[in-house]
């Protein structure tokens, strides 16, 4: 399939439709096409047009809204939490937040009693005493009986 051939700008068209819709179309421009050419004053009446944007205000208004939508945002949760308590068993909430709280208590105590174990532990004490024999010597000896009385004794 070849495309037609489309006119290039500027240049003379032989096509009959496209001579007819440049017309209607510049004629229907010609009905509502109006060009001001007065200058544009640089201050006038005209009243100040809103910007997109929070509204112009004090900077304590801007950081008195901070802290309200800070406020609101916090009051969620404690909404849902009071709406919570009121459709839950006591019970059931009663176990819900209570158990991270005894596990909490729970570890805490078991990181005390490390911590006072360790402190509680003895120092390493290393004593020197100079120059020590170490005899290295075996000794045999048979024990028999009931009532057996140990006499051992270093060859000579």
């Amino acid at each position: 399939m070849q495309l037609p051939e489309q006119p290039v700008a500027g240049q003379p068209t032989d096509n009959p439709l496209a001579q007819a819709v440049n017309e209607a179309i510049t004629k229907e421009l010609a009905k509502t096409y109006h060009r001001d050419n007065t200058p544009i004053p640089l201050i006038g009446p005209t009243p100040p047009v809103p910007q997109p944007g929070p509204p112009p205000m004090s900077q304590w208004a801007i950081d008195a809204s901070g802290v309200l939508k800070g406020v609101g945002a916090v009051s969620i949760p404690i909404g849902v939490g009071v709406w919570i308590v009121g459709q839950v068993d006591p019970w059931a909430l009663g176990i819900i937040f209570g158990s991270p709280a005894v596990a909490a208590l729970a570890v805490a105590r078991l990181v005390a009693k490390v911590k006072d174990a360790n402190q509680a532990t003895q120092p390493v004490v290393q004593n020197y005493y100079g120059n020590v024999h170490h005899d290295t010597r075996n000794v045999t000896s048979t024990t028999r009986g009931v009532i057996a009385n140990n006499r051992n004794q270093l060859p000579k």
